[in-house]
């Protein structure tokens, strides 16, 4: 199959370091953000602005999906390019299911162990001791989530409708981007979600969420490039700026009620608290801003990309499904021993730092058995021996 009139631009053949750099940040952020009480989770973005880890984690999967799956759809076909994505649709299915598994399992016996009923309220899982059956089927079908299984259940539902998206991304790029804000402004106005099981709605509504991801596609489809000259302007800088220190001083509002009770309550009230859910405007433009200032003050060719120190959260990102799953288990392990403990200061750092250190190490390890299953190269031939020199 042959595209026509392709007006996207794919980004240059080789891997991307920033992206790997950033998907490693938003994993490490995911983790400290699902640990409460965990002083150490002031450190994430979420505290200074806006948008937090997961819209980084969300633009990022649409950036890769289409860097991965665009150039395969033009050289090989939308059959294969769409086949490939729903491949990976199934590995993190799969991946969903079995973190489910074991999540709902570790909270189960440590609740009976501890004799903890509060747990299975907190972590959203007391549909099992009423309804198991039920509830693990809702699971199957992503209706069920355990507190903080929300974002791989998103992960899948768009990149499972990707396809079509990215076949007339390919086409009509602005478009596409367009018809995605219209979606999540109607979604918005309209209160379209999806339900959860056994009453509510998705913690990220996929209808919102969605301008997130296809933006990510958008930006890796030349969007970025054609903006160039409105990115590098001094104005765009300037306003850049004064938007995030807008948001930081209405993030610290809703922190600390002394500086909330100094804004008028119309204002306070319209960023307190952050609609995540439906991905408020707000959130949607102060992550467009940090990706503003991020391409132009950090090129794909940026020599600190190389620096040693950022090699285990690149690796982090390189490895993102299993570091991220296993980020989310050890979430949860760390809540447990705060909540068992003193839940002291160098607890708190003791778990963080612990947590962190062993999604280093499974990455580590998994990058490198991926290199294991490489055939290795054969050796160099050996040269020819000199020609003997002449007699006499």
């Amino acid at each position: 199959m042959v595209f026509l009139n392709i007006n996207a631009t794919l980004p240059e053949k080789g891997r991307d370091l920033r992206l790997d750099l950033f998907r490693g940040v938003a994993n490490w952020a995911i983790f400290l953000d699902h640990i409460p009480d965990n002083v150490v989770n002031w450190i994430t973005t979420r505290n200074y602005g806006f948008s937090d880890a997961a819209d980084l984690f969300v633009f990022i999967s649409g950036y890769t999906a289409s860097f991965v799956y665009a150039r395969m759809m033009l050289e090989r076909g939308f059959i294969v390019g769409a086949t490939r994505l729903t491949k990976r649709v199934w590995q993190l299915y799969v991946a969903h299911i079995i973190l489910f598994v074991i999540y709902i399992a570790s909270i189960s016996y440590l609740a009976l162990r501890f004799g903890d009923s509060d747990m299975i309220n907190e972590f959203n899982v007391a549909g099992l001791v009423d309804n198991a059956t039920e509830t693990l089927r809702q699971g199957l079908f992503l209706r069920f989530k355990p507190l903080n299984l929300d974002v791989l259940p998103l992960y899948i539902v768009l990149m499972g409708l990707f396809p079509p998206i990215l076949w007339f991304m390919l086409r009509k790029p602005d478009l596409t981007m367009a018809l995605s804000i219209v979606l999540w402004l109607v979604a918005r106005h309209f209160g379209w979600n999806l339900t959860a099981y056994p009453a509510g709605q998705w913690y990220f509504n996929p209808y919102c969420w969605q301008v997130l991801f296809v933006f990510g596609a958008w930006c890796a489809m030349g969007g970025a490039r054609r903006s160039m000259t409105l990115i590098n302007s001094q104005i765009t800088l300037y306003l850049c700026l004064a938007y995030l220190l807008f948001a930081l001083i209405m993030t610290m509002a809703g922190r600390f009620p002394n500086l909330g009770a100094m804004f008028p309550e119309w204002l306070f009230s319209a960023f307190n608290p952050n609609d995540k859910t439906n991905l408020a405007p707000y959130r949607f433009i102060h992550f467009v801003v940090i990706v503003i200032l991020v391409i132009r003050f950090v090129p794909k060719d940026w020599p600190g990309l190389e620096w040693k120190i950022f090699d285990p959260v690149i690796v982090c990102g390189q490895q993102s499904l299993a570091v991220f799953c296993v980020g989310v288990f050890l979430s949860f392990v760390g809540h447990f021993e705060l909540s068992m403990s003193s839940g002291s200061l160098f607890a708190q750092l003791f778990v963080s730092i612990a947590g962190i250190a062993i999604m280093t190490t499974v990455a580590y390890y998994i990058s490198w058995s991926k290199r294991q299953d490489k055939p290795l190269k054969p050796p160099a031939a050996a040269k020819p021996a000199a020609t003997a020199a002449k007699a006499g």
